[in-house]
């Protein structure tokens, strides 16, 4: 399994990468803070295609992503939510606020705040 990481493609989207658990999230946390930092115009779209494992960390950095991009008055869209991390926000009631436009769709679902 690859170590989890979080960055930026040439496109600007944010990328998050191989294992996020809690060993891997306050690095990651630190990195995707500042990498929305160094960032700051247009839509933020978040691909989760690439995470090979997730704990309720992965769900976590999401959300203070989310957070950290409207502070700055950025619009947020998250892609690829692989069925871990999707079975996860289903149970704690957040699918809703991740994928507000989910259509049951799978992997390839993407929501949009």
């Amino acid at each position: 399994m690859t170590e989890g990481r979080v960055e930026r493609g040439a496109d600007g989207v944010l990328r998050l990468v191989g294992v996020l658990d809690y060993q891997s999230g306050p690095a990651l946390r630190r990195q995707g803070q500042a990498l929305i930092r160094a960032d700051k115009s247009g839509p933020l779209q978040i691909d989760c295609s690439a995470v090979e494992k997730s704990s309720s960390v992965g769900l976590s950095l999401l959300l203070a992503f989310i957070r950290d991009a409207m502070a700055l008055g950025r619009e947020v869209a998250i892609t690829g939510l692989p069925d871990d991390m999707r079975e996860i926000a289903a149970v704690s009631g957040l699918l809703e606020v991740l994928l507000p436009a989910d259509t049951g769709a799978g992997k390839d679902a993407q929501g949009a705040f």
